[in-house]
């Protein structure tokens, strides 16, 4: 399969997207350590941004981001979402309360515990009743997302945009499944190449501190060098 990218949105430690991002990863400017600053989203109406958690933020920036520069419609794209574990403070607090005497459980909280919460934040914000899908393959979670967006950009020869994410755990469930950094990213892939789009070959020549050192000089190497454990989403970048 070969598809091109119309769109990029990024959002991790030191990557305040894409734009401002794109210099530190081709190795024309040096990685500066910060913690990730996840701006906020415009999307959604006041009462329905107060109940949403950081899986969502985080996919509502990144995908706003990649489809301002795909300059394409939200509410008529297919989206896949992918994430390693969903939204650990959730699943920290939920637990929490079922372990309690009085098991009283918040119903934005439950809602929020669904592996596709973020995906229906996104359907309401961008009112799209496109197709979506949202997976969950550890590790490899980004691998599986892009390669179920490339095959659906293929198949149905229309765009699919990819909205990856992942957040830390609290703990104790840190200490079984450490993810050491906020990361989120978004792509837009096509099957078709487009004024807008970059495919294979289109890159443009790295700059000298990336020549120095080999493989891409992206986020997996600069997030897990200031945040040790580095989140899924920048390790399986490809």
């Amino acid at each position: 399969m070969r598809v091109y990218v119309e769109g990029i949105g990024l959002c991790g430690p030191g990557l305040s997207g894409w734009t401002a991002s794109r210099p530190v990863l081709e190795g024309a400017a040096s990685y500066v350590p910060a913690p990730t600053v996840v701006p906020p989203s415009p999307l959604l109406p006041p009462n329905e941004r107060r109940r949403t958690v950081e899986t969502v933020r985080l996919a509502l920036a990144v995908g706003q981001e990649a489809f301002a520069m795909a300059g394409r419609d939200a509410a008529d794209t297919a989206t896949v979402f992918a994430s390693s574990g969903g939204d650990g403070a959730t699943i920290h607090e939920i637990l929490e309360v079922l372990a309690a005497p009085d098991v009283e459980m918040s119903p934005t909280r439950f809602h929020n515990s669904v592996h596709n919460a973020p995906a229906g934040y996104w359907t309401i914000a961008a009112r799209s009743r496109a197709p979506s899908s949202s997976l969950c393959c550890h590790d490899w979670s980004f691998g599986a997302g892009l390669l179920e967006a490339a095959a659906q950009a293929t198949v149905d020869g229309r765009a699919v945009a990819l909205i990856a994410y992942d957040v830390r755990y609290p703990e104790p469930l840190n200490r079984v499944r450490p993810i050491g950094a906020v990361f989120a990213m978004a792509l837009g892939p096509w099957a078709r190449a487009t004024g807008r789009s970059r495919g294979p070959g289109d890159s443009p020549a790295p700059g000298p501190a990336a020549r120095r050192r080999p493989g891409p000089p992206a986020a997996a190497d600069c997030a897990p060098r200031a945040c040790p454990g580095a989140a899924p989403r920048a390790r399986r970048r490809p």
